[in-house]
């Protein structure tokens, strides 16, 4: 293990956690990673040795039956994760956001229901906002919920559910009418349960998931659509209990889930600039190892310091979090550097492979299709630009 991306300031606790994690990605995932992308095949195994480790319930509190971390032992165990392969931090990722927003807004009943068995990984959660039109604009939301009696009934289409077929807990953000003229507090989260699976859900009456969306990357973890026609909900699972809520408590989700990709981003670039410096002592041109011609090493130089100053924003933005206070402005600089960064360190990584890096063989092609994705996840980065640009102005802003 090289200096890169070392934190400081860390627990015992933490730092076994991790070592732990390190451990099981270089043991359990790196070596299938490859096979499995390529096949688009689901890693039950690792999941399966994800549940043994306690990581589905590594931030959950422990009177619910988790490990009750704080968000930056997830971050930097997210980090170790995407490391060995993205997809796999993509399936706790979901599940932990659903989670957060349970512990922080869910009612006692709410919480003593889910949290137990989501701790366990039981029951797997998936995170629902996005629509085919919809984009960033969450303001646009055309999913409804319309009251009957004591029972929502929602129609609409969602997009881009990760785990959106193997989870068996979706939190559904749709349009409520019941706030006012804001459209901001005419939104509400559900808590819909289903059965694990492809199709009409057998345990849900007009609720489908038609199957996994083709992606170039990012393969795997399933990413789907959800299509609800007159599904009816208990109000009781409207999270928190009341409605109108619903943005905030998804933005609270977004905002740790910008934690999240931003240390997906780290852990993706570490691994490409792990590849990218062994490759570089192994190639031999005009008689020497390429790392000892010049643009080279001015290469791998550029690369590593883009992986520290990632990793210490990541680190940042989580300590924020962690702190209780306002973390958007960094939870926004952290996503936009470290997955900008993250594109660039895997271009140079897949610059100094050559010919080789475009051949399935070799680790650094799947790096070079996923990194991509994190471009867009939890929001582009002209959206983090916005986000930060305007707190910005709230921070500097002159006196009248």
């Amino acid at each position: 293990m090289g200096r890169l991306a070392q934190t400081d300031g860390l627990t015992e606790i933490q730092r076994d956690i991790l070592a732990t994690v390190r451990e099981f990605v270089d043991k359990e995932i790196i070596p299938v990673a490859t096979e499995l992308e390529h096949k688009d095949e689901y890693p039950t195994a690792i999941v399966e040795g994800m549940k043994q480790l306690g990581l589905f319930g590594l931030t959950i509190p422990e009177e619910y039956g988790g490990l009750g971390e704080s968000l930056l032992t997830y971050a930097l165990v997210v980090e170790e994760i995407a490391r060995g392969w993205m997809s796999v931090s993509g399936i706790v990722n979901t599940h932990f956001i659903v989670a957060h927003m349970i512990n922080a807004h869910g009612t006692q009943k709410q919480k003593d229901y889910f949290l137990p068995r989501m701790a366990a990984g039981e029951i797997r959660g998936a995170f629902s906002m996005s629509e085919p039109a919809l984009g960033s604009d969450v303001s646009a939301i055309s999913t409804k919920g319309v009251k009957d009696g004591d029972f929502y009934v929602l129609n609409g289409q969602k997009m881009w559910l990760t785990n959106g077929g193997t989870s068996t807990l979706v939190a559904v953000l749709c349009k409520t009418d019941e706030g006012g003229s804001s459209p901001y507090k005419n939104m509400t989260t559900f808590l819909v349960e289903k059965t694990a699976g492809f199709g009409p859900n057998p345990t849900v009456p007009g609720l489908t998931v038609p199957g996994k969306i083709e992606k170039m990357g990012y393969k795997g973890v399933d990413t789907t659509e959800l299509v609800l026609q007159d599904v009816r909900i208990p109000a009781d699972r409207i999270l928190g209990g009341i409605p109108g809520r619903g943005f905030y408590q998804m933005m609270d989700g977004v905002e740790v889930g910008r934690v999240n990709v931003a240390a997906r981003g780290c852990g993706v670039a570490r691994r490409a600039f792990e590849l990218g410096i062994a490759y570089a002592q192994q190639r031999t041109t005009f008689g020497k190892k390429i790392s000892e011609h010049q643009a080279i090493q001015f290469k791998l130089a550029e690369m590593a310091t883009k992986v520290e100053a990632a990793h210490q924003m990541m680190v940042m933005a989580a300590r924020k979090k962690d702190s209780g206070e306002r973390n958007d402005l960094e939870a926004g600089m952290a996503k936009y550097l470290a997955s900008e960064y993250c594109k660039e360190v895997v271009e140079d990584a897949f610059r100094i492979h050559g010919g080789y890096g475009f051949s399935k063989e070799y680790e650094i092609e799947r790096l070079y299709r996923e990194a991509p994705m994190l471009l867009i996840g939890e929001g582009t980065a002209e959206i983090q630009k916005m986000i930060v640009g305007r707190r910005l102005l709230e921070e500097y802003k002159l006196a009248d």
